[in-house]
């Protein structure tokens, strides 16, 4: 006897080793929710689907591994498209498997129908319409593939109704090959060894460290390559936590909200190297005056990505779990003392920018400082939790004072900014590191967006920890309107009667409030400390900036560093 579509489904995530699903049911997945329920196997009722595919994507973050969502036809499908669109930036390994009506009803504005292809088209790495169902163990085989080889991206399976439905006898393909789509894993050898000649040649190198390091899990390969040349390194938001907060060397985040020693170092360069980053507009400023007195250099998986943005002089296409351990093996012909010893006066240089101005903020009698509060949190915590952050001020406050030591701890939405992936995300990195510290860093506008899945959490006893910095406003708008648009507030106050607190209890989480600075050691330790989920309040200045910044249309040296 065959075995229906809905079955090869589930057979499928067997054979991919997945261990969760996330997702939400409709009519057009009926049938693949009764094989679920048949098999046991382990699926995440989200609130919405918006949360089951950023659950997905943080899972994905976290773990490495694939993450993956179902949802039903029309709008189920069309839900998901801010998560794919986010796990698309950031080249994040997804598969989302949605339901379509059934052939015969397939464009003919039928009830509950979207063209999800065509909609998810420039959003997805990869995407498929499954009208017949001898089709679907090839393409779900191509889909996992897809999504986790090469440059990692989501890929979206639409399958017609009908196919759930039918049987077929076959097996789950073992291997694959696609015309086309060849991976490439390794690259130029010597242009490899040529990026080492220029290194050597060099005398004020940097290595900016972007997500592809998180992505290929080698932040050990980087952190042999910058303890044996000594090159001062600084990270992008997407590469935070692959190198030790302490590590000597490091000068910290770049970009628009960046650090002053880092942001000087890059301006100054005579050479850059960048490893696994996209050089998008947010960490180059002026972009013909990004590193304007250096030579680049650029390790990259996508070729689409090399001279996109940023000219290099010397690229390497290839996976970095390729490139690394072959540039730190190249760089072994020189000793550690002859690396360091032609860059002494420029470590010098550099470490003096770093005493000079080092990140620091205002404090106030009146009310608590959200950089306190991040600073408290990563004491607590003593950096080992995995930490998730929305989109906006509490996102740059803990890029900035967090301090993070490993990789895959900093769970974030960088490329698309998206408010409301943090608490759905949160809930992902829970269930895929099970026995981590995981807190959740978010904002009173942010957590407002998926807020339905505190019930998610309480419902599962999940321990997550939530802290919101409640400045009563979106708060990087109104900072932007505070400092470029003459203090006219339009629509950026969230003065509203939703009591944060009530609304966690409300959904079966445990909520404190803190207003009094006093109490922020203690109530954090106590939220930190707490079976199960909880959310904290916390009460901080309305009127703190993300300081410095470098102002829009205006290159990385020339900071804002008060206002």
């Amino acid at each position: 006897m065959g075995m229906s579509g809905a079955e090869m489904v589930v057979e499928c995530l067997k054979k991919e080793n997945v261990d969760v699903v996330f997702g939400y049911p409709g009519s057009a997945v009926l049938t693949l929710y009764d094989v679920l329920f048949k098999t046991e196997f382990p699926h995440i009722l989200t609130g919405h689907e918006q949360g089951a595919i950023h659950a997905a994507d943080g899972y994905a973050r976290a773990t490495g591994k694939v993450g993956v969502c179902f949802a039903t036809s029309g709008p189920g499908a069309t839900n998901l498209i801010t998560g794919i669109a986010n796990a698309f930036m950031d080249s994040i390994p997804l598969v989302a498997i949605t339901g379509q009506v059934g052939v015969s009803l397939i464009g003919k504005d039928s009830f509950q129908e979207a063209d999800i292809c065509g909609i998810t088209t420039p959003i997805t790495k990869h995407n498929y319409l499954v009208k017949n169902i001898w089709e679907l163990p090839r393409v779900l085989k191509e889909a996992f593939y897809i999504a986790q080889t090469g440059r990692p991206g989501p890929v979206v399976v639409d399958i017609a109704k009908d196919v759930f439905d039918a049987s077929l006898d076959c097996e789950y393909p073992k291997t694959i090959q696609l015309k086309g789509y060849i991976p490439r894993y390794k690259g130029n050898n010597q242009a490899v060894e040529l990026s080492i000649k220029m290194l050597k040649q060099a005398k004020k190198p940097i290595v900016l460290v972007g997500g592809g390091i998180n992505l290929s899990g080698t932040a050990k390969e980087l952190r042999k390559l910058v303890q044996m040349t000594g090159i001062p390194v600084v990270t992008s938001l997407m590469g935070l936590g692959c190198i030790p907060w302490n590590t000597p060397q490091y000068l910290g985040l770049i970009g628009m909200h960046g650090v002053y020693a880092a942001n000087m170092a890059i301006n100054d360069c005579d050479l850059l190297l960048g490893l696994g980053v996209r050089f998008n507009d947010r960490i180059t400023g002026v972009v013909k005056n990004f590193a304007s007195n250096a030579k680049i250099i650029q390790f990259e998986i996508d070729p689409a990505e090399v001279n996109k943005n940023v000219h290099t002089d010397l690229h390497v296409i290839g996976d970095l779990r390729w490139a690394l351990p072959l540039l730190n093996e190249t760089s072994a012909q020189y000793t550690t003392e002859e690396w360091k010893s032609g860059f002494t006066e420029w470590n010098n240089k550099v470490q003096k920018w770093k005493q000079e101005k080092p990140l620091s903020y205002r404090s106030s009698a009146e009310a608590i400082m959200p950089q306190t509060v991040i600073q408290t949190i990563s004491s607590l915590t003593s950096g080992n939790a995995i930490i998730v952050t929305d989109v906006g001020q509490h996102q740059m406050w803990t890029a900035q004072y967090y301090q993070f030591y490993d990789q895959r701890t900093f769970i974030t939405s960088g490329g698309l900014g998206t408010m409301g992936f943090g608490l759905p995300a949160a809930l992902g990195v829970q269930l895929g590191q099970k026995g981590k510290t995981v807190v959740l860093i978010t904002g009173d506008g942010s957590i407002m967006m998926n807020c339905q899945e505190l019930a998610t959490l309480a419902e599962l006893e999940l321990p997550v920890k939530i802290i919101v910095l409640n400045n009563k406003s979106l708060g990087l708008v109104s900072q932007w309107q505070r400092m470029f648009y003459g203090e006219r507030y339009s629509h950026s106050s969230t003065k509203r009667c939703a009591d944060l607190v009530k609304i966690a209890e409300g959904m079966g989480v445990s909520g404190l409030r803190i207003t009094n600075g006093n109490d922020l050691s203690g109530t954090l330790k106590q939220a930190l400390e707490t079976k199960g989920p909880v959310l904290v309040d916390v009460i901080v200045s309305e009127t703190a900036n993300v300081l410095p910044m470098v102002p829009p249309g205006k290159q990385l040296d020339q900071m804002i560093f008060d206002y």
